[in-house]
């Protein structure tokens, strides 16, 4: 154990701030934030995220020793020195001192060693256990370089020298591996969000932590909400019977809600009331049994949109705090601070972009953390959040225990991926008080697979939702897959008919549709198009253009990406989807006949394979083409069978599935399982990625179509995150105004100058963007 040094000189630092350590600069009101109350603080805070799984004494430890290593006297005089002078200066890392000495404690409880990580990768991110293990070691044996800094922080807080070591949660089984790397991300997540609100705090001495807000009064809120929507609807027009099925669906699903937390499915055709019974049953069960938030992931970020407007107007007071939080967009900061600190001087200086590695540090600070009781976001951040390592990722990640999880569209989760997903997800509901919601129309049997297959039942909302199928069944399919069929073809006979839904399998297919539609006219108000490549709100714009036409009778044609269907509210008489997995047609044809107005016969959806378009197998599981091609199609069933679909997964899961959860063999992200399990999480950040490079940019456009008060907000954000200190609400911002496009073409577009840094990895695009197609994709 290290000796209390009192004998040692005393740095210039100290003496010219009476001997006080500090943690960083003086904030607005020229106070120095001391060390000791940073310390304290982000412990106490950390302690209560932690709480909720038992870990609250261990988190308090790490949280109050992440910064021991700015005990030292380089690092202080680093931080006087830029604080007076205003210029950047290389101070040493204070990473290692506060992971050596938890290391050192953890040898009364060697299976929380590894929680050392949480203090050494809290500002860069978790580092693989087999590097960390080597470095701790090499400490153990000389830990010359981190005695100074814990012997001054001992002078002012001796009791981080007590050499006691907090004991493990009751439940963690030591032989579990993933057990331990899954408590060393939550530990890790309630550390760095603490950490940075106590950091902001200082800053900010105004802001303040959300209250934990009465799930019981926002339940109430939403069956009032939900009461006044369908009395105005009533108002309008009379209820069908298809309003009395959504009321009886919902009526048990709030029913069911006063079962034990666990896992459920909601399992209901499309156009059963899906979003309102979900969102029911999460609230109701949330209120009963005293969980604190509500947290909605679906696939597509078209969903998010519509759904987070419905949760909106039936939870959002007209004043005070909003209780819906929609988070879809991301930036990566910490690659901002790589390139920055790549750019110091020999003398320690930043050369010429000091004020935007300081503007990415504050970005960082206010990345989302989840901070709201209900949350609506993409599978894609879920999935980041759960199994990041980049602090900004994984900050939020705590917020999740004691939490409803309602996994939206859950058939769209990626194969490759599903034994980590599964696995991480069990260790939430059995350790960390969730219950986890599996709601879709074409409900996967995640059960066949090895981290499900024994000790988790799963509960239907619904008991039986076999006859609601039968009942709902509104569409006649037909198909077109003969070797000839183009997509000229198709484009062809939907524009014979007055109103048509056509869905393609990529963005070039769909602006190819939308230039065939439009002919030689620049524009026709009843040819829409839809895809990622348009904004948030263009995209909700266009949506709610077609809906309003639809309603009137009007001529509409629209050709969409996949993003339309699940969670799109709009209603064709006839449909053609591109031939993809049976999941994926039954959701495109949950867009027709949506109200069952129309007769069932006269609701057709057609399953074409054009040969000049993108084809199924080039973007969609090959095992599940090769499952559904013998399953699906002429003379064989329909994709909405619900017997065929249950063998279809069953099949196609059996393709894929090794030997075991962690046979590198499997192709459902069995290695990633064995990587977990050696504690390796940025190889498993890696591998986790759901979105391909090809396909996760996100770049900022302001429309010069525009409200003038909505470009001005747009404008005052970008104008926050480029010279002021932004905020969770920054960004928030900002999401109404993204589009994706692939990574290779935002390099482009940066050589042509077609966009301009804004913070982090995001841009602001100033090329070309099409009022009805967003940004082009190259032909």
């Amino acid at each position: 154990m290290v000796e209390n040094k009192k004998d040692d000189p005393v740095c210039r630092s100290t003496s010219s701030l009476e001997g006080r350590l500090v943690a960083h600069s003086p904030g607005h009101q020229g106070v120095w934030h001391w060390y000791e109350d940073h310390a304290r603080g982000t412990g106490e805070l950390a302690r209560r995220f932690a709480e909720p799984w038992g870990g609250g004494e261990l988190a308090y430890r790490l949280g109050r020793d992440h910064d021991i290593g700015k005990g030292s006297c380089a690092w202080q005089e680093g931080l006087v020195e830029e604080a007076t002078t205003g210029r950047k200066v290389r101070r040493p890392s204070h990473k290692d001192a506060g992971a050596f000495l938890f290391a050192q404690a953890a040898r009364q409880h060697p299976v929380l060693t590894p929680c050392a990580g949480v203090i050494e990768g809290h500002h860069t991110g978790l580092s693989a256990w087999s590097e960390l293990g080597v470095r701790l070691k090499g400490l153990m044996r000389d830990s010359s370089e981190v005695d100074e800094a814990i012997s001054r922080v001992a002078e002012v807080m001796p009791e981080i020298l007590d050499g006691t070591c907090p004991a493990a949660p009751n439940w963690l089984n030591p032989r579990d591996k993933t057990s331990v790397e899954m408590l060393v991300r939550m530990t890790y997540s309630a550390v760095v969000d603490a950490d940075r609100l106590d950091t902001v705090a200082h800053f900010r001495p105004g802001a303040r932590l959300r209250q934990n807000v009465d799930m019981t009064e926002l339940w109430e809120r939403y069956e009032n909400g939900r009461q006044e929507a369908i009395a105005e609807r009533q108002r309008r027009k009379e209820p069908s019977w298809l309003d009395k099925l959504r009321e009886d669906v919902y009526q048990e699903a709030i029913e069911t809600a006063a079962g034990e937390p666990g896992v459920y499915r909601l399992h209901l055709p499309t156009g059963a009331g899906k979003t309102f019974a979900g969102g029911g049953f999460a609230l109701r069960h949330a209120a009963l049994h005293g969980l604190r938030r509500v947290v909605v992931a679906v696939p597509f970020v078209s969903i998010t949109e519509q759904n987070a407007a419905v949760y909106r107007g039936l939870l959002d007071p007209e004043r005070g705090p909003r209780a819906v939080l929609e988070h879809h967009s991301a930036v990566n900061f910490e690659t901002a601070d790589r390139r920055a600190s790549r750019s110091l001087d020999a003398s320690g200086n930043v050369r010429r972009d000091q004020n935007r590695t300081r503007l990415n540090r504050w970005a960082k600070l206010a990345a989302e953390n989840w901070d709201a009781p209900f949350i609506v976001t993409t599978t894609v951040r879920l999935i980041e959040s759960l199994f990041g390592n980049s602090p900004s990722a994984t900050r939020r990640l705590h917020r999740l225990a004691n939490s409803v999880i309602v996994l939206d569209e859950v058939q769209a989760l990626p194969d490759t991926l599903l034994t980590p997903i599964l696995s991480g997800l069990r260790e939430l509901v059995e350790h960390y008080g969730v219950t986890l919601v599996l709601s879709s129309a074409t409900q996967p049997e995640l059960a066949a697979l090895n981290p499900w297959q024994s000790g988790l039942p799963q509960r239907n909302i619904v008991a039986n939702p076999a006859p609601l199928f039968n009942r709902l069944r509104r569409v006649r399919y037909e198909w077109r897959t003969a070797p000839d069929v183009t997509l000229g073809d198709i484009a062809a006979e939907a524009a014979e008919h007055d109103q048509a839904l056509m869905v393609v399998n990529g963005t070039k297919d769909a602006s190819r549709v939308h230039k065939m539609w439009l002919g030689d006219r620049e524009e026709n108000p009843g040819v829409l198009h839809l895809s990622t490549r348009m904004t948030g709100g263009h995209r909700r714009e266009t949506i709610q253009t077609a809906k309003q036409r639809l309603e009137a009778s009007l001529d509409t044609l629209l050709v969409s990406t996949s993003l339309i269907e699940a969670g799109v509210d709009l209603d064709f008489p006839r449909g053609y989807r591109a031939r993809s997995l049976p999941e994926s047609e039954q959701q495109a044809a949950g867009r027709i006949n949506r109200e069952g107005h129309r007769p069932t016969e006269d609701s057709v959806m057609v399953i074409f394979e054009p040969r000049d378009g993108l084809q199924a197998q080039m973007i969609y599981n090959r095992c599940g083409i090769a499952a559904a091609s013998r399953r699906f199609g002429e003379e064989l069933a329909d994709p909405d069978d619900l017997d065929t679909l249950r063998s279809y997964y069953q099949h196609r899961y059996r393709l894929q599935t090794g030997r075991s959860s962690t046979d590198p063999n499997g192709a459902t992200g069995e290695a990633i399982e064995a990587l977990r399990g050696k504690l390796d999480y940025p190889e498993v950040a890696r591998r986790m990625r759901m979105i391909d490079n090809e396909h996760s940019v996100a770049v900022v456009i302001i429309r010069s179509q525009l409200h003038q008060s909505d470009w001005h907000a747009a404008q005052d954000a970008i104008d926050q995150l480029r010279r002021g200190v932004p905020t969770p609400e920054t960004y928030r911002t900002l999401q109404d105004h993204m589009a994706s496009i692939p990574q290779r073409e935002l390099e482009m577009a940066i050589s042509a100058g077609h966009t301009v840094e804004i913070a982090g990895d995001l841009h602001e695009w100033t090329g070309p963007y099409h009022p009805q197609r967003g940004i082009e994709p190259p032909m």
